[in-house]
């Protein structure tokens, strides 16, 4: 890792610090600076990272545009909740082919393919009974959402590395959450756990390009 590289990821993890206090205290003008001021610097830190693979950084840079993207989208107003689920859809795209070209094994693959059907069963079917529940317009989108993160999942797992598993089940998680504090059961302090899933995820993603 470069000097630079770690300086942008100290700086990122200080806003991402900032995000989640202003989350768990409902403090609604640090959020909106703290949020994308995260995203921002992790892409500085990609940027200036020396990866193993410079064509894995630039899909991962792409995913950390688009993730930027679904942040603001979601933060600005609550019905362009589909578009920011888009643009996180998109991002997920990017990661997996970013990880793809990194290089797989057909027995990471498996195994991910295998706890990513575990997933679901025991959250994603419920997920989506919720989303019936609420909005059954909402069901396209969500689902194909959840075929694009575990297809993230198994692809983490196909590469065999240790940070970009974890990166990527921690995203899972991550939106595990939301999902639940969504369309299922919002629990108190929920939507700081889901921020700092969140922002963990993509520390780890990125990471993992050395």
């Amino acid at each position: 890792m470069t000097a630079a590289a770690f300086l942008w990821l100290c700086l990122a993890l200080v806003a991402a610090g900032a995000d989640w206090l202003a989350v768990y205290h409902g403090n609604r003008r640090l959020e909106v600076v703290a949020k994308p001021l995260t995203m921002v610097l992790l892409i500085g830190a990609a940027v200036a990272m020396d990866p193993d693979d410079a064509a894995t950084r630039y899909w991962f840079v792409v995913a950390l545009l688009l993730s930027l993207a679904g942040d603001v989208l979601l933060m600005l107003r609550d019905d362009l909740f589909v578009a920011g689920l888009g643009a996180f859809l998109l991002a997920h795209v990017a990661y997996v082919v970013g990880l793809l070209v990194s290089g797989v094994h057909p027995g990471g693959l498996l195994v991910g393919l295998v706890l990513a059907a575990a997933g679901f069963v025991l959250v994603g079917a419920r997920l989506l009974a919720g989303v019936r529940r609420k909005d059954r317009r909402l069901i396209p989108p969500v689902l194909a959402y959840i075929i694009v993160i575990s297809a993230l999942v198994v692809t983490a797992y196909g590469t065999t590395r240790f940070l970009a598993i974890a990166g990527a089940t921690l995203f899972y998680v991550s939106d595990s959450l939301l999902g639940r504090q969504r369309f299922l059961e919002a629990r108190e302090r929920g939507d700081t756990a889901v921020m700092v899933t969140y922002h963990l995820a993509q520390f780890l993603l990125v990471l993992s390009l050395v």
